[in-house]
């Protein structure tokens, strides 16, 4: 016969409330082992008579929850070894929020576990805060709390509240999400004639005295619309509605690639923030680049093609799947072998998508709408990884006078063709040289335009304050403004 323990559950509330078959089952066993004796209806069953052993010492002892659940679980095993039966008690039901019965229920032995009765605390709360679970119930532990999976506009109720340290580390999480001063209620031993419900701003939650093993904080429904302006989910209905009946006619009539040019306008503006080196404005121009990738998603979900979850699941794939030494066994010593993984498995991907193996060229997968100093620069890296490169500075240089050489002659022989070609050709090999180096020329060249605005609007001032037009300045003047813009970025 299978050594059998039988887990019970001891309701929210006190002996009242207690099921009449789960009261027989504890009058009757000889010995009852009890997670915690901190419950409103264990006075009652010792006034009962009923004799318990329970695992409170073993909670002083860890630090870790996770180390008490398996030394608990471990004590139980341990009585078995004496006798066949034994019940295990545990506060509210044995299945809602109870580590030590999932433990109980997922060890591999022969041991059979008998879960029986007990109302949750879930129950009691719903009653107390006159709430129904079926409008939207989350039920969050709140040692694990992790903002991004909070619903905020369904009912949420967070356990393992118990201290104020506890309640600290939660109030800051929920910060995140929500304004300091949002109400939110305390319940503490709901079910029981102790119950006691206080709502309190949310900056003043580890404030409250009534927390204990007993307590659970409840987050009601957000309704108000700014409060959801953090969610995902809420920009994604906005650009549903912007493209839905009654929605903007600017943003209806949009498309793949009347899209185009505004994605590339955002970046760039982005790449300009960044150099700045200005947060807000970071925040601001991701926005706008985020913007247009949903502007797409909600185009090919209007279109029936794909829609945003089909965009997330392709590059958390992607992700996952190239970076298995980060996801799975594979070990690297450095950026280089990281490269050359992620380049094979992407020949893998092509494979199991019935691309053929033999690649038309090594060139493959550079688009051709890159802006053309950049796109050089790629051509060139794809190139040199098969040895097609100097590996020297002085070639490079040979080769740059050469092409200046060539461009020089065209320009004097008046072959216009000819020349816009070999002027292509010291572009090239200029870029060459910043790969060299390991100066990105896209990168380089657009703050050698920044710099020149900045520096002719230097001058545009100083002409203003002068009350002339610029026409009527000279270059040798024009230049000296110049040189005192530079001078005082210098400085």
């Amino acid at each position: 016969m299978a050594k059998t323990i039988h887990v019970i559950g001891l309701g929210a509330g006190d002996l009242d409330q207690l099921p009449l078959g789960i009261y027989r089952k504890l009058k009757a066993a000889s010995n009852v082992f009890m997670r915690t004796k901190d419950h409103p209806v264990v006075q009652d069953l010792i006034n009962e008579g009923i004799q318990f052993q329970s695992f409170d010492h073993i909670y002083e002892a860890y630090e870790q929850f996770d180390e008490v659940y398996e030394a608990i679980v471990k004590e139980l095993y341990a009585a078995l070894e004496k006798q066949d039966t034994i019940v295990y008690a545990v506060p509210g039901h044995p299945m809602v929020a109870e580590a030590t019965v999932q433990k109980l229920l997922h060890e591999e032995n022969q041991i059979q576990i008998v879960v029986e009765g007990g109302q949750s605390f879930l129950d009691a709360a719903f009653n107390a805060l006159k709430i129904d679970p079926i409008e939207g119930f989350q039920l969050i532990d709140g040692t694990e709390l992790r903002t991004e999976e909070l619903i905020l506009t369904q009912h949420v109720l967070i356990g393992q509240v118990y201290d104020q340290m506890s309640a600290s580390a939660v109030k800051l999480l929920l910060m995140e999400r929500l304004p300091a001063d949002f109400e939110v209620t305390v319940v503490t031993a709901a079910g029981s004639k102790k119950e006691t419900l206080i709502s309190v701003p949310l900056f003043e939650l580890d404030r409250v005295t009534t927390l204990s093993n007993l307590t659970a904080v409840y987050i009601p429904p957000v309704r108000e619309d700014n409060l959801l302006y953090r969610n995902f989910s809420k920009l994604r209905q906005v650009i549903q509605q912007l493209r839905g009946p009654g929605g903007c006619p600017w943003d209806q009539k949009q498309t793949h690639e009347s899209l185009k040019k505004y994605l590339i306008e955002e970046s760039y503006e982005l790449l300009e923030a960044i150099d700045e080196e200005d947060d807000d404005h970071i925040v601001e121009e991701l926005g706008d680049v985020l913007l247009q990738v949903l502007l797409h998603a909600q185009i090919g979900e209007d279109d029936g093609f794909f829609n945003v979850e089909d965009v997330i699941e392709g590059v958390t794939r992607k992700m996952i799947r190239r970076h298995p030494h980060v996801f799975a066994n594979t070990e690297v010593d450095n950026a280089d072998d990281v490269v050359t993984n992620w380049e094979a498995i992407k020949k893998e991907e092509k494979k199991e998508k019935g691309i053929s193996e033999e690649e038309p060229s090594l060139l493959d997968g550079i688009p051709a709408t890159l802006p053309g100093l950049l796109k050089a620069y790629k051509l060139q890296k794809k190139a040199g990884k098969v040895g097609f490169d100097w590996g020297e500075e002085a070639p490079m240089w040979d080769k740059l006078n050469e092409e200046l050489a060539e461009w020089q002659v065209e320009m004097k022989e008046g072959r216009k063709d000819k020349s816009v070609e070999e002027f292509g050709d010291v572009l090239f090999a200029f870029v060459n040289i910043a790969r060299f180096h390991e100066i990105d020329p896209e990168e380089a060249l657009r703050k050698t335009n920044q710099k020149f605005s900045r520096r002719f609007q230097f001058i545009e001032k100083q002409v203003q304050q002068l009350g002339k037009p610029i026409e009527d300045f000279s270059l040798t003047e024009l230049d000296e403004f110049w040189e005192e813009a530079k001078r005082q970025e210098r400085e």
